[in-house]
């Protein structure tokens, strides 16, 4: 430890989607009043920006934010990686095994002797990559919400019980995990949690054409809930059943388990419960909802399935209740199986939240378009998992005594990709922009209660650094440009403009399916076009000496480019060499690397971190930080890097900065009375 050391006691409250442009105007307008404290006791720029590195999305930056390396030097570019094999398919990128540079929990853990708690860092946090005792290590496996990858067992289920439905029957629509983005399911995990690096994560690569807006990202747009219409009827057969009580049935993990509810009266009665019961000859109830948006977060249940049983968590509230009791709406989230630690390193790290805050809550899995839902559903149900979260890393800070905590909370960029799009009413889909511009506030005015919940660390002589990875923002057009989605190959462009072709039907209808014989360049992942050279690549046709002049006239094109709009898609295009200048040159880049304009981008990933939106929002992320080694109630104009976060962090705890950092220590905000 450096005899310069500043501060001794740090904790980095990461929170990813935050826009500064947004949180400045709710702090003035007084709506967040626990930020407004940290500003006032620490610094900051006055408009809270953290000038953003690129590709504004989760792993990247926030691996930037860890090691003090832009992307071509740390190696994690995108949400995902491009595939070996194929250039039109994309690996799983939320690895650190693929993280080319330090990251600075390390140096703290092995060089410093702290004890250091990472929670939930997503991008070169998991697998733990330092065998340190002082290192523990919280998932990171996946953005949206502790152990979701592994975890999650099941849909989220609205279930209509009606005096006039004859028979049960389901009925959904289709909804892809890949498109989801913040939320991966599906991820196995193998190895011990004793042996740090046999870890090995298990996805097979996506094959994923995207030619709508509905073939990516853009799937949070549909409907994923799944309908459970069901007959309501009186009780019989019922081991003990309340006089005059109604019943009905409703299924859930695709049909395959059953579960029973009881409608009953109250002392004036009304019909105004449902209680819920693994079957008729169950006489304690797994639930009882007392009148409507009253959810019980922790229903614990066990499915018995395939051979084994499932021990879940999920959360159940009553949406309607009819007084006569003819018609009842309930909603069930997806299920969490709460047997799964391996993402906890060491694992009896689970033990101890589990048996002392609770099990990992459910995190909301539909998207926004409905009001209903995002009140009484998503809203909050992520301020539950909010209060969890922040309960939980306070017992573990008193319990294991860790000095240095990493800390990511995903409630604003969930919460954005359901809804944020809503917050502008489109001629297809019009709806009410203020309501769903409030809703947008709330989340904000949530995050000021997780920040409240550590506002006693300030007292105790702690350092807090609030950061995030990038803004997130109400695109400005009816849809985005079918370009710069992370999710596979954005081929409409690129086929229209004559470079990848894709196979026919014999009626000449376009299947989702490269034809390679016929095409030079790709744009697959966000950001990024790879020309289909030849001998370099699988099934490449482009003569190496003829790249330069398809890149020149591949360039022109996207300036050229217009969308249905009469709008300029592209902002900038860059070869690989000419992109060192954002950090985004080198091997796990393309050989174009491009953005979307202001405008015509998606909610984020896509376009520069300068750029804003409608309703005041923005894709720069923030940064404000208070406490010993920062200056108190200091206000800034130098400009301030992600990459430059690791190294002032590193230079007020006295440790050395990660060794591939490329940032700098920015002293106009370090406190110099030692």
């Amino acid at each position: 430890m450096s005899t310069n050391t500043r501060a001794n006691k740090l904790i980095v409250l990461g929170i990813d989607g935050m826009d500064p442009r947004l949180t400045r105007k709710y702090v003035d307008a007084g709506a967040m009043p626990n930020l407004k404290k940290i500003i006032e006791k620490g610094v900051c720029r006055e408009d809270l920006v953290l000038l953003g590195a690129h590709p504004t999305i989760t792993p990247p930056m926030w691996t930037t934010l860890a090691t003090g390396a832009y992307p071509s030097t740390h190696g994690i570019t995108c949400f995902w990686r491009k595939d070996k094999e194929d250039l039109d398919a994309i690996d799983y990128n939320l690895n650190s095994e693929n993280c080319q540079a330090e990251q600075i929990w390390n140096i703290f853990a092995e060089e410093a002797d702290k004890k250091t708690l990472v929670w939930h860092w997503p991008g070169s946090s998991w697998p733990p990559t330092s065998k340190s005792p002082n290192l523990h290590v919280v998932d990171g496996s996946q953005p949206s919400a502790i152990s979701l990858g592994i975890a999650m067992c099941d849909g989220t289920y609205v279930v209509e019980a009606s005096s006039e439905t004859s028979t049960l029957s389901v009925s959904s629509k289709e909804h892809s995990a890949a498109g989801a983005g913040c939320i991966i399911d599906g991820l196995e995990v193998e190895g011990e949690a004793g042996n740090v690096g046999a870890f090995a994560f298990s996805l097979k690569p996506v094959f994923n054409i995207m030619l709508t807006i509905g073939d990516g990202e853009g799937s949070m747009e549909e409907d994923n809930k799944i309908y459970v219409h069901t007959p309501l009827k009186e009780a019989s057969g019922w081991e003990d059943a309340p006089s005059e009580a109604k019943e009905f049935a409703f299924t859930l993990m695709g049909g395959y388990i059953r579960r029973w509810a009881l409608v009953t009266k109250n002392e004036q009665g009304i019909y105004d419960s449902v209680a819920i019961y693994a079957n008729k000859k169950s006489t304690t109830p797994l639930t009882v909802l007392k009148g409507t948006r009253n959810p019980d977060f922790t229903v614990l249940d066990t499915y018995h399935l395939d051979g084994e049983d499932k021990p879940t968590n999920r959360m159940y509230t009553a949406l309607e209740i009819a007084p006569d009791g003819s018609n009842v709406r309930m909603l069930v989230s997806s299920a969490m199986d709460y047997s799964k630690d391996e993402l906890f390193y060491p694992r009896n790290l689970y033990k101890q939240v589990t048996e002392n805050i609770g099990y990992v809550p459910i995190t909301p899995s539909c998207n926004g378009d409905d009001q209903e839902m995002v009140e009484s559903y998503l809203l909050p149900a992520w301020e539950n998992y909010r209060e969890w979260q922040g309960k939980a890393i306070n017992y573990l800070i008193e319990e294991n005594g860790y000095e240095v905590v990493f800390s990511h909370l995903h409630n604003i960029d969930c919460l954005g990709h359901n809804f944020w799009m809503y917050a502008k009413s489109r001629a297809h889909k019009p709806v009410d922009e203020v309501a769903y511009q409030g809703y947008i506030q709330n989340a904000y005015e949530d995050t000021d209660r997780y920040f409240g919940q550590f506002m006693h660390l300030l007292d105790e002589g702690w350092t807090i650094a609030i950061v995030s990875d990038h803004g997130l923002l109400t695109r400005q057009e009816e849809e985005p440009a079918l370009l710069g989605d992370p999710l596979g190959v954005n081929a409409a462009i690129l086929y229209r403009l004559g470079y990848t072709a894709l196979k026919k039907t014999p009626e000449g209808k376009l299947l989702k399916e490269i034809d390679w014989e016929h095409t030079k360049a790709i744009a697959t992942r966000g950001s990024y076009i790879w020309i289909n050279v030849k001998g370099r690549d699988k099934y490449g046709i482009v003569d190496p000496e003829d790249k330069y002049q398809v890149e020149e006239q591949l360039i022109n094109d996207l300036y050229n480019y217009r969308d249905q709009y009469g709008n300029r898609v592209v902002s900038l295009v860059l070869r690989n060499k000419d992109a060192a200048i954002l950090g985004l040159d080198g091997p796990e880049t393309g050989d174009l690397v491009y953005f979307t304009n202001e405008g015509t981008n998606r909610n984020h990933g896509d376009s520069l971190s300068t750029t804003l939106g409608y309703a005041d929002t923005s894709v720069s992320p923030i940064f404000v930080a208070a406490g010993p080694g920062f200056k108190e109630g200091q206000k800034t104009d130098r400009v301030i890097r992600q990459v430059d976060f690791a190294p002032t962090l590193a230079y007020i705890m006295g440790i050395r900065q990660p060794k591939q950092s490329e940032g700098s220590i920015v002293h106009q905000i370090i406190d110099r009375d030692l």
